[in-house]
């Protein structure tokens, strides 16, 4: 049962993917069809309206295994090497400044994201405290 359960959540994954480029050929855009299907991915699961429950499984499943999707890529730069020859130092450079840039995107939004969390919780926190002007008239109406 819980592999059809995992499977279940994989193919909502792939739904997502399928939608997004539904919209990304039907609206003729320049975003790829799988972004735009994480992003409303993303939003539906900000916005509550998708529980993170229906697709967790299968995500953490699809992380778990997410090394083995690289090795196609790897063995495609193997295979035409010659296209990359003389060119190392340039590669070199280019993967340290792109990581460290994504590093820092990252951090700012994980940031933001915190900084978000925090305000939601503050108001939560205010809305169900007692105002701070009940409390000085109570404090009055008690006896001394």
């Amino acid at each position: 049962m819980k592999i059809v359960k995992m499977l279940l959540q994989i193919a909502v994954l792939y739904l997502f993917y399928l939608i997004g480029t539904w919209i990304q050929q039907y609206f003729h855009l320049f975003i790829p069809g799988s972004v735009l299907g994480m992003l409303l991915l993303f939003a539906l699961l900000m916005l509550k309206v998708f529980p993170e429950k229906w697709i967790q499984t299968g995500a953490n499943t699809l992380l778990f295994y997410l090394p083995l999707f690289f090795i196609p890529a790897t063995v495609g730069v193997i295979e035409h090497l010659d296209l990359f020859a003389g060119k190392g130092l340039l590669l070199i450079l280019i993967v340290v400044i792109s990581t460290l840039f994504t590093i820092g995107v990252t951090g700012y939004v994980a940031q933001w994201f915190i900084t978000l969390a925090d305000r939601s919780n503050q108001n939560k926190a205010s809305s169900t405290s007692i105002p701070d002007h009940q409390l000085i008239y109570e404090s009055r109406d008690q006896p001394k």
